[in-house]
């Protein structure tokens, strides 16, 4: 299995003209989508709270959380996200991509749309 990459725009929910391309590794085991500081920063989104998050390695830290807009291929919507620090990696998790209606096929290596329930 190889790893999939895609650009996503990220925005500013309170203000819909600071966006920002960036490219996010697709991790469909990570919860929250994680953005470096930097460009939230430049995009004047503030943090709102603070999480632990556990490591693959089992290794525990903390990082703030924002909300972001985040926009790919037509789908737009708000998503809580990760503020990254420097050496963290832009990543686009579970649960912007369920907002998104998406699911990664691991075989073709691309977001797909998902069947939503609604039940």
């Amino acid at each position: 299995m190889g790893l999939t990459f895609v650009t996503v725009k990220v925005g500013n929910p309170a203000n819909g003209h600071r966006a920002e391309e960036v490219q996010c590794l697709v991790d469909s085991g990570a919860i929250y989508s994680l953005v470096p500081g930097s460009i939230l920063t430049r995009l004047q989104i503030e943090p709102h709270s603070t999480r632990e998050f556990v490591l693959a390695n089992g290794e525990v830290i903390t990082r703030r959380l924002a909300t972001a807009t985040f926009e790919y291929e037509g789908r737009r919507g708000d998503s809580m996200v990760i503020v990254g620090e420097p050496g963290d990696d832009p990543l686009l998790g579970a649960t912007t991509l369920e907002g998104f209606g998406l699911v990664l096929d691991p075989f073709r290596r691309e977001l797909r749309p998902m069947k939503l329930p609604l039940k």
